[in-house]
């Protein structure tokens, strides 16, 4: 006989509770089945450069491919400034889980170093994602200069007559020269200069006689024979075919790369961080994703986030210690 007031339906389901657990909190809904989907609106991914640059570019792509996958619009917001530091500090403090920024070397790897009044702390204010694309780097001097090991020894005996420009100081370019400077034997003074076009241009005057660029930015003038290519940072690149790696001429700058990442602002929710863990990688490996990625001068990657804090890690210690032996400082 039915108590009063209890339905069938009632009384079943007070059976399967006591039954599961002893407690009606048995049926209560899991963290997981409680956890919203996400994404549940629009992302924002910020870039802290100008539409066109190849970070830019980057993004682009990573937004499409997003899209098409979760069926959520994904808008990329150009914030330029300080390098891309600017767009950064503005993810580490965005608080919310559909805010997320693709950033380069600097600004998880040496930022914090070169500036301690750094409003973020690239250690502590992020959630690392993935690491997106790299590319190697192309050290490039003059259309007249001497070709491989007569390069090196042109530059060892002119000292610090020579000069090496880069795009400022702190940058890839500036202290993966210094690396370089350390690793055969150069002496060749900086000079910074506003932008790449800046610096191709100083190349091809003859005012400086090295410079460490992308190789979408130095390839097309080393093909018109505006400048020459001595040498690839790293191993063999479908990205510069043409262009023979240094360690063949006994310097070793395997580690020396460009890169761009994915990162979040550090309370970014485990929905969202375990979605994009899991599915990056393959989204950025799908044929449109990867050539388009090819075409802006990246080499697709898409890591899990320990591979990218491994990479941070590596990287802060070698340029870490450059900045530190040198005492170079941002003003």
């Amino acid at each position: 006989m039915k108590a009063k007031g209890v339905t069938r339906r009632q009384g079943l389901a007070r059976v399967v509770a006591w039954t599961a657990g002893g407690s009606l909190a048995a049926l209560a809904v899991s963290p997981a089945q409680a956890q919203p989907a996400w994404p549940s609106r629009p992302i924002h991914i910020l870039v802290g450069f100008p539409g066109g640059s190849t970070p830019d570019m980057a993004a682009r792509v990573l937004a499409d491919a997003m899209a098409r996958a979760w069926g959520q619009p994904v808008v990329v917001d150009n914030r330029p400034g300080a390098s891309g530091n600017i767009a950064a500090d503005q993810v580490a403090k965005a608080g919310d889980d559909h805010t997320l920024g693709v950033v380069i070397n600097g600004n998880l790897s040496t930022a914090k170093l070169l500036n301690p009044r750094l409003p973020f702390d690239p250690a502590r204010d992020f959630a690392l994602l993935s690491l997106l694309a790299t590319a190697p780097l192309v050290l490039v001097a003059p259309a007249n200069a001497p070709s491989g090991a007569e390069y090196f020894a042109a530059g060892r005996s002119a000292g610090a007559q020579w000069n090496y420009g880069s795009v400022g100081i702190g940058s890839v370019g500036h202290l993966g020269m210094e690396l370089l400077k350390r690793r055969s034997g150069l002496a060749a003074e900086h000079v910074p200069y506003n932008g790449n076009p800046a610096v191709v241009t100083a190349l091809i005057s003859g005012q400086i006689q090295a410079a460490l660029m992308p190789p979408g930015v130095a390839l097309p003038q080393v093909r018109s024979g505006k400048l020459k290519a001595i040498g690839l940072t790293g191993g063999r690149s479908t990205l510069a075919p043409e262009v023979a790696p240094l360690s063949e001429l006994g310097i070793r700058l395997d580690e020396l790369e460009v890169w761009v990442a994915l990162v979040g602002p550090a309370g970014l929710g485990k929905a969202a961080q375990a979605r994009l863990a899991g599915e990056l990688p393959a989204l950025l490996r799908e044929p449109e994703a990867r050539q388009r990625l090819f075409n802006a001068g990246w080499q697709v990657q898409g890591s899990s986030p320990e591979a990218l804090r491994t990479r941070v890690r590596d990287e802060t210690r070698i340029l870490g210690g450059i900045i530190a032996a040198q005492g170079i400082k941002l003003e």
